[in-house]
């Protein structure tokens, strides 16, 4: 009986504390995706300026903006 007790008490700690998981799942892709579109961004106003030698400051601008969504947007900007 007490071995049910402790499973049944445990179970609900786990549910209680791993109940926003899938929001944060949602959260971390959409910064990802609105991440990878702020360096999307910052490239195609690379490309329209095209300015010599422009590159790294177009690349950190992306970066920083990617970085400002959060951690899927700091994933992105890692990645790309």
């Amino acid at each position: 009986m007490k071995f049910y007790n402790c499973m049944l008490l445990l179970s609900l700690v786990l549910c209680v504390s791993a109940q926003n998981w899938f929001t944060d799942a949602g959260s971390f892709i959409r910064d990802a995706y609105r991440g990878a579109g702020d360096m999307w961004g910052a490239y195609s106003d690379m490309r329209e300026a095209n300015y010599k030698n422009s590159d790294k400051y177009f690349h950190a601008r992306g970066n920083y903006d990617a970085t400002r969504r959060g951690p899927g947007g700091k994933w992105a900007a890692e990645v790309i």
